[in-house]
């Protein structure tokens, strides 16, 4: 009876160490699945671990390479993450690749993975740090969006009083909306721009028509705008104009003086006031300058408004006023 309970007791200790040790073994095995082949290590920094673990898997390409062996803090924005790979992998890994945290899925565990750079660098070797590259963190992702909605409910109440007050007629648009006398006015005002819009248009065409039609080379208007020679003359043309009107207009006033002492008896040449027919004549013939002075006035005017001598007579009023505030002004 004893000898059986000591049997009992040795096989109670011998299953309680077997099964200590298979359970070991199997973390072992889960925490370190590379246990058994050729590996090396290398590392990676990221500001956020997002729920990244130990034994967590490696990937590259899609493909698992390795395992997470261990996470170090550095400092309140630094953690380190230690990364044991197969040796086989090692060729294909080169030094510009980027490690990033993801998820397995929707709601699998977090892994790394490895994305591979543009394959113009050298292999990675043991201890070497890969680049990192943190996404945005889920919690992160919800508080945007939260904030998000929060601006779009906003959003929507602003535009639900701008609609309200449309509907009432509130303001300009609302008027426009609501008023329908405002809306045929300006339908009516669209309407005569388009008018006016085409009419300008035929009055575009028919200038280019006329212009097509003159003939710039033999017609007076071509001269006229080409030859500088005969635009000198013109102008020459009516500078002597202008001085002639001068001197009409003296030599009315000198007749003025004449006429003047005439009706007042000075002079020898009084008795000639009692020739009634040579009184007469001379009438006339002072009616007759006197018109051809206004007749030559108009001509003048009509010539500081033609399109083609009023460019001169600019000119001319231009140099005047010069020369008078240089006098006024010396």
């Amino acid at each position: 009876m004893a000898k059986t309970t000591m049997e009992n007791i040795k096989l109670g200790v011998f299953v309680f160490i077997g099964t200590a040790l298979l359970v070991l073994a199997a973390y072992l095995i889960g925490n370190r699945q590379n246990m058994f082949g050729e590996t090396f290590t290398i590392s990676a920094v990221f500001k956020n671990a997002n729920g990244l673990q130990k034994g967590n898997n490696v990937r590259f390409s899609g493909i698992n390479v390795g395992t997470v062996r261990n996470m170090e803090m550095v400092n309140d924005t630094t953690i380190r993450v230690y990364m044991v790979i197969e040796k086989k992998m090692q060729p294909h890994i080169k030094k510009d690749a980027v490690a990033t945290i993801g998820s397995d899925g929707l709601v699998g565990s977090m892994i790394l993975n490895i994305i591979p750079g543009n394959g113009t660098a050298s292999t990675i070797l043991e201890g070497d740090e890969l680049r990192s590259y943190s996404r945005i963190a889920t919690q992160d992702m919800l508080s945007t969006l939260n904030t998000t909605n929060e601006n779009a409910a906003i959003l929507t109440s602003d535009l639900l009083k701008v609609t309200q007050a449309l509907t009432k007629g509130k303001g300009t648009l609302g008027r426009l909306l609501n008023d329908t006398l405002m809306a045929t006015n300006l339908t009516n005002t669209i309407n005569n721009l388009n008018d006016a819009s085409r009419n300008a248009d035929l009055t575009i065409q028919k200038l280019n028509t006329m212009l097509d039609q003159v003939d710039f080379e033999k017609s007076v208007a071509g001269v006229l705008l080409n030859d500088s020679l005969n635009g000198l003359k013109i102008q020459d043309l009516i500078t002597n104009f202008e001085q002639s009107g001068n001197e009409i207009a003296r030599m009315t006033q000198n007749l003025d003086t004449i006429i003047g002492d005439f009706k007042e008896g000075k002079g020898a040449i009084d008795y000639l006031t009692h020739d009634t027919a040579l009184v007469k004549s001379l009438d006339t013939t002072l009616k007759n300058i006197e018109a051809g002075s206004i007749k030559f006035n108009e001509n003048m005017e009509a010539l500081k408004h033609n399109f083609l001598t009023r460019r001169y007579f600019r000119k001319l009023a231009k140099k005047e006023e010069k020369e008078k505030k240089k006098n006024e002004h010396p």
